[in-house]
């Protein structure tokens, strides 16, 4: 029976230079393995399904307990290609049992190591709630939410990823997310140096922001509203769309949420994406989100459309040039802010510029704030309004023309009269005719 002293080999023992070779050299070539599969992994979904059908799966996980993290790092590389194809091959991945690994990896110390993870950890997840809840259940948000203020800025923007990447599927998983303890600390990310940082996290607080008024309203407590203003003033491009969105989002939800954008100044930093960015897809996404605070009370459309972006908007939509999307974005947001847009200044414009199909809903809306305002009707006098709805040629029983008869019925008749078109020459053949009496 050996001794306890003989059972305390390894305490004293050390590799020999041939172990040390050799265990170099093993490094060496699962490194260069791993990088060689996600080279071919990484192309395309078939060159992907190629690897996995040769049996490369089992042998990476193998390789992911390795001691080295080097090694550990090429293999969540290969796997994280192998993933981001499609939800077929990210399943493949998660049946191989790499998840609980590549949650090990993100708590190891090295700091290239973690964010290779948490980015295989991302492409996993995206693709469906399942996939994104067996990320979850592995223990993930915790270690992912625990970095989000470390100072390396490419983990961040990949932790950052990877919490957007589980929180935009569902109203649970994004609930999971926020219970991780993110808010306020997120926010300190969107004024970060690295614009990728600034992006995802936008693109986070977004994916948060989209499911219910209640996550919403706790982004707006947090100051995140705010916040994300200060961002999209401080950026330019494609830094700025998930913010975009996220405001448009909040706005969405309800009549309060949309005030706040308003309060924090956030209507007139979208005025200048719309106006500003030379992209289109950007300039639609501030044209929904102009919709989405403007459509709610005509306090809402007046904030809208005292920052002078009803012209911009009608002008996109008009242009030539605009994407079919553009024109359909700008075109919703018109209807949604002119619906309940009451402030007469802002809507005189349109009645010489618009189109047939916007034309309609703005002499609507004269219709309805005319019969109730004497002053108003005063200027629409003076300021040529009531002289161009004469010149409308409308369809008899159509829609316009029962607005126009209710703007016609505000004033005496020999007012509408005198500014219908071919009055003066009325006048003139009066004159003409006119035989003065005889004495």
């Amino acid at each position: 029976m050996p001794g306890p002293s003989s059972c305390r080999w390894w305490q004293s023992w050390r590799p020999g230079p041939r172990t040390s070779r050799r265990c170099r050299t093993q490094r060496f070539y699962k490194k260069a393995a791993a990088f060689v599969l996600r080279a071919v992994g990484k192309h395309s979904p078939q060159l992907a399904q190629a690897v996995v059908d040769c049996g490369a799966l089992d042998t990476l996980v193998i390789c992911l307990e390795d001691f080295d993290p080097g090694v550990k790092e090429a293999v969540s590389g290969a796997l994280g290609f192998i993933a981001r194809h499609n939800a077929e091959l990210s399943q493949a991945v998660v049946d191989a049992g790499t998840v609980p690994l590549l949650v090990l990896c993100i708590q190891e110390p090295e700091i290239a190591l973690k964010g290779v993870a948490a980015s295989a950890l991302s492409d996993i997840s995206k693709h469906s709630p399942e996939l994104a809840q067996t990320v979850v259940d592995a223990g993930a948000i915790a270690h992912l939410a625990q970095m989000i203020l470390n100072p390396d800025a490419n983990l961040k923007h990949q932790v950052l990823m990877a919490l957007s990447q589980i929180a935009k599927h569902s109203v649970d998983l994004a609930e999971m997310v926020v219970e991780a303890e993110i808010f306020p600390v997120v926010l300190t990310c969107l004024k970060d140096e690295s614009d990728h940082v600034k992006k995802n996290a936008s693109t986070l607080i977004r994916e948060i922001a989209k499911h219910t008024p209640e996550l919403s309203q706790l982004i707006v407590n947090a100051g995140g509203v705010a916040a994300m203003i200060d961002c999209i003033g401080s950026c330019r491009g494609n830094i700025r769309l998930p913010g975009i969105m996220m405001l448009g989002y909040v706005a969405a939800h309800s009549e309060n949420l949309a005030m706040a954008v308003i309060i924090s100044k956030g209507v007139p930093q979208l005025s200048i994406c719309l106006s500003e960015e030379p992209e289109d897809h950007i300039k639609a996404a501030a044209a929904w989100a102009l919709g989405q605070i403007g459509r709610h009370t005509p306090e809402h459309a007046k904030a809208v459309a005292v920052t002078n972006a009803l012209p911009v908007l009608l002008s996109l939509y008009m242009s030539a040039g605009s994407t079919e999307d553009l024109q359909t974005k700008c075109k919703k947001a018109i209807k949604n802010i002119l619906q309940k847009c009451t402030y007469l200044p802002a809507l005189e414009p349109f009645l010489y510029d618009a189109p047939p199909n916007i034309l309609k809903h703005v002499v609507g809306q004269f219709s309805k704030v005319l019969p109730h305002d004497s002053k108003a009707r005063q200027l629409f006098v003076t300021s040529g309004g009531l002289k161009k709805v004469q010149e409308i040629k409308a369809e008899p029983g159509s829609i316009l023309q029962e607005y126009i008869n209710s703007i016609n019925n505000c004033y005496p008749e020999e007012i509408v009269r005198y500014y219908s078109p071919g009055y003066s020459d009325t006048l003139l053949q009066r004159v003409e005719n006119y035989q003065p009496p005889t004495k």
